[in-house]
């Protein structure tokens, strides 16, 4: 999705309060990077028993409504933590995939920074702080935008050439020495020297997890719809977990863009009223 251009540089005219009445001393504001500029994703989630098919696939009202192609991209995935998940407590997500398009591997490299009460410009100043600003042109910089609440992420992907055809991943072992071998300074080091590689050295396969992407548009937008088959919390099946999600570069229009599609799920009554993160569920579960 690297089509995504950077949101307009408006939105860095809005201004951090750091509290009332406090002043920050330190360097001269001319020598600070300036914040990252974040592109947006709104992500919603459907009823799986109101939007699929019993065989899993969209039901035809849905592919009308949103204006989907029905033949889905396959993507097949697993995420990668020790089994403590010390990558996640730090924020850190690792992730491989391949596409049954693509003659490549995707290894990716996720930082993730919660944003509280709306304040996107204070997490973007944590984050800067932490090395994450408008200079680092390795790192997509990202608002994910649910239900109810806003999480902003730096992504570092990598791709790595392959033979393999369809969905076909490598060994586990194959894939982290991957991963290993392409690890980014900013994981490598992250709380001291070679921390990350240490995490990650020490980490196992979450997953994996073929999931169902189709496409299409809506509104004049592109959206997307997966259908990702997670195991159950119990252990002892397979339930889908159904988002319906669309990228824009906009910081103005993404809003009103947001309110229309929520709308358009709730009066069809295929929303669930609440966050998930897949990342999450699947850490949680595998």
């Amino acid at each position: 999705m690297k089509k995504w251009k950077k949101v307009t540089a408006s939105l860095m005219l809005s201004i951090v309060t750091l509290g009332s009445g406090m002043t920050f001393v330190g360097a001269p504001q001319a020598s600070a990077a300036a914040n990252a500029v974040p592109a947006y994703e709104v992500k919603f989630l459907a009823k799986p028993e109101l939007v699929l098919n019993t065989d899993g696939t969209p039901r035809s009202e849905v592919i009308q409504t949103l204006g989907l192609n029905s033949t889905p991209r396959n993507i097949n995935v697993e995420y990668f933590d020790t089994n403590a998940l010390g990558l996640d407590q730090q924020g850190w997500n690792v992730r491989f995939r391949k596409k049954d398009d693509k003659n490549n591997y995707e290894l990716t490299y996720k930082k993730r920074y919660p944003v509280i009460n709306g304040d996107i410009n204070a997490a973007l100043t944590l984050a800067n702080q932490e090395g994450f600003d408008k200079s680092d042109d390795n790192y997509e910089a990202e608002i994910d935008w649910g239900y109810g609440k806003q999480t902003l992420s730096f992504s570092n992907t990598k791709k790595v050439d392959t033979s393999a055809t369809g969905v076909q991943l490598p060994s586990e072992q194959a894939a982290l020495n991957m991963l290993l071998d392409k690890l980014p300074g900013k994981l490598k080091n992250w709380t001291s020297s070679n921390w990350g590689k240490q995490q990650l050295t020490q980490s196992r396969a979450y997953g994996p997890i073929t999931f169902q992407r189709y496409e299409g548009t809506w509104n004049g937008q592109e959206l997307t719809l997966e259908v990702w088959p997670i195991r159950n919390a119990a252990g002892t099946g397979i339930e889908n977990i159904v988002e319906v999600s669309f990228k824009t570069d906009d910081a103005v229009a993404v809003s009103g863009l947001r309110t229309q599609l929520l709308q358009l799920l709730e009066n069809k009554n295929w929303l669930i009223p609440a966050d998930g993160l897949k990342t999450q569920t699947i850490l949680e579960r595998y």
